[in-house]
């Protein structure tokens, strides 16, 4: 790697993969910025970003900004420092000129211009797509619109989950950035009549009910592992879904009855049929599908 001042720019979860990423593939990091802290609880207690937390896990120091824009000591560090690179992932704000005026690189899972936006990966998983991607594009003021550096392609199946994307997207983002970096950058146009947008999620995304289509309710608790997980409502409270399997094995029937309970417990969509694998009831913590119906006492033919 030639570059010998690269900066990295990242607040979540994508951004702390990839900031590991980044080291596993020899690129070099000589500065860290994340957003400041979120505050919770009765104390106010302080929870840093997940990039200040990889970072500190790294042993790698960081700087904490608020706005960027209005950050005249970072500003001022910028334009005497001068990084060669800066990667901008997975942030939360709109970067803006001093920074634009320098090579900035974005790593985006989505292969662009598909979904572009807040939640690629979780839209893909929606819409049932049976492939994922990632993106390695340098940032304009559009948004997730620069031209395409690289791009890389892989499959998805219906076992696969948001949280296995972020880990698998974000390591594959940083290896081919890696080979980019190690040649002639070149960049391709993105064809703007492709764009697609991935909106952020809405509340209402999050409550499944047994009347929908198997196959959608399935996709949406891989989509949302990630982002607090799916629920439906049980006896009138949230019953947290973060493993489920399509069954069209078990011909459907009242949408909510429970058809077998001889492991996993499976439960009538209004057309196939869903396998609830692991759950968390409110107030609970996680349990297998199985180990919930025995404590609510469920039987075959129940309505949920």
């Amino acid at each position: 790697m030639d570059a010998k001042n690269i900066w990295f720019i990242g607040t979540g979860q994508f951004a702390a993969f990839c900031l590991e990423g980044l080291r596993k593939y020899d690129i070099p990091v000589s500065k860290i910025i994340t957003g400041l802290p979120t505050r919770s609880g009765r104390n106010n207690r302080e929870n840093p970003s997940a990039v200040e937390l990889k970072a500190n896990e790294l042993d790698l120091s960081v700087t904490r900004t608020g706005k960027l824009s209005e950050n005249q000591e970072l500003i001022h560090e910028l334009e005497n420092v001068k990084p060669e690179i800066i990667f901008v992932i997975d942030f939360g704000q709109i970067i803006r000129e001093p920074f634009l005026s320098y090579m900035c690189l974005n790593i985006h899972p989505s292969l662009l211009p598909e979904y572009r936006g807040a939640a690629p990966i979780q839209r893909g998983l929606l819409d049932g797509k049976n492939y994922a991607g990632v993106s390695v594009f340098r940032l304009v003021q559009a948004m997730d619109a620069g031209d395409i550096l690289t791009q890389a392609k892989i499959p998805v199946d219906e076992n696969t989950y948001a949280s296995d994307l972020y880990v698998k997207l974000s390591d594959l983002g940083c290896k081919i950035a890696s080979e980019a970096l190690r040649s002639e950058l070149t960049f391709t146009p993105q064809d703007e009549n492709n764009a697609i947008y991935a909106g952020k999620l809405d509340k209402n995304e999050f409550a499944l009910s047994f009347s929908m289509s198997a196959e959608k309710f399935c996709n949406t608790v891989r989509a949302l592992d990630m982002s607090g997980g799916a629920y439906v409502l049980v006896n009138g409270k949230r019953l947290k879904l973060w493993r489920a399997t399509l069954r069209k094995d078990i011909n459907a029937s009242s949408p909510g009855k429970i058809l077998n309970l001889d492991n996993t417990p499976v439960i009538s969509c209004y057309d196939f049929c869903v396998e609830l694998a692991e759950v968390q009831s409110e107030g609970k913590k996680k349990t297998s599908g199985a180990e919930w119906s025995r404590g609510a006492r469920l039987k075959i033919g129940d309505l949920l």
